[in-house]
């Protein structure tokens, strides 16, 4: 199980740490990507390995693990917030350890051609599934209201109106190069900055598109549902919308959260935790950093499931 993976994730020892993979044990990759994780967690004795992704291609080009595996692992072209569908319809209940690897992997990044990247220029796409609206139907589609939403809520960007005007403006818009450039000569971009601003955009509009906040909260929930007692949780997030949304579950799953008033109870008192932390949040070492620049932002939390019922569906409780 020591082929060579195209790109090594973050962290990686300490997620296969966190995990505390043994012998024989059934885990879930959520986030298989080009599937550095799966064969960590494989090469640690894992028996069974079920690895998601709704890319096409990371399903296709993981084919050959399977037989490097001896057959341990099973790919599922499927979202990661439904692993206890999928799980149960290949006859599993529950497993020892789940991993999510929160965002773009690396090579959907490098690929110009799937338009996720300003570095190289390609087509304004950026859909994971490469199926539904591209980012160039929306940026050519939505209204400069709509835009700007998008831009300040998933991107973070102070400017988001100034962006969104510009973006309309400047329309058709079919190529990541020309959107890049747009965004820079509507914030001001010079040689030597530290951040490119036509970031924040790129990150909004694909968070948008790919409905990646949704489908994280989906897919801790899931988690929660298929992990048996004693089973760990791993998450590593790369950027602050992210994280706090770890953080968020996991601090309420736990109990940890502030005492309730008459307006605004306590949910925690209905349910017992059904986590509890196992270490504090993991941070990329000089080491690490010095040979991927791009884990500067990781975050890697681990939790434990405990023996307490899973808590309702988010929609469950907003009904209730």
């Amino acid at each position: 199980m020591h082929s060579a993976a195209p790109h090594i994730p973050v962290l990686i020892d300490e997620v296969v740490a966190g995990l505390a993979v043994s012998s024989g044990e059934t885990h879930v990759d959520g986030t298989f990507g080009a599937g550095g994780y799966a064969r960590a967690i494989l090469d640690a004795g894992a028996a069974r390995l079920f690895a998601f992704d709704r890319d096409p291609d990371a399903i296709r080009e993981g084919e050959d693990l399977i037989a490097a595996s001896g057959g341990r692992l099973t790919l599922v072209p499927e979202r990661f917030s439904r692993m206890r569908q999928a799980l149960t319809a290949h006859g599993v209940d529950e497993v020892d350890g789940v991993t999510l690897d929160i965002g773009v992997s690396s090579m959907q990044l490098d690929r110009a051609d799937r338009g996720f990247s300003f570095q190289s220029d390609g087509p304004l796409d950026m859909r994971m599934s490469q199926s539904g609206r591209s980012a160039a139907d929306f940026v050519n589609e939505a209204d400069e209201a709509e835009i700007a939403d998008v831009l300040y809520h998933y991107g973070e960007e102070p400017k988001a109106r100034r962006v969104a005007r510009a973006i309309v403006a400047a329309r058709p818009l079919a190529r990541t190069g020309e959107l890049a450039d747009v965004v820079r000569k509507a914030l001001g971009h010079h040689p030597g900055m530290k951040k490119d601003p036509a970031t924040r955009t790129f990150q909004a509009i694909r968070i948008h598109l790919n409905e990646e906040l949704a489908e994280l909260e989906g897919g801790l929930e899931a988690a929660e549902q298929v992990l048996k007692p004693g089973g760990r949780l791993a998450v590593v997030t790369f950027h602050s919308l992210e994280d706090r949304m770890v953080k968020r579950f996991l601090k309420e799953r736990s109990g940890d959260v502030p005492a309730g008033s008459r307006h605004r109870p306590t949910v925690a008192a209905a349910h017992p935790p059904s986590f509890e932390a196992v270490a504090k949040p993991v941070r990329p070492g000089a080491g690490e950093l010095a040979r991927n620049p791009r884990a500067r932002s990781a975050t890697l939390r681990v939790a434990r499931r405990t023996a307490a019922s899973p808590w309702p569906h988010v929609q469950e409780r907003t009904a209730s």
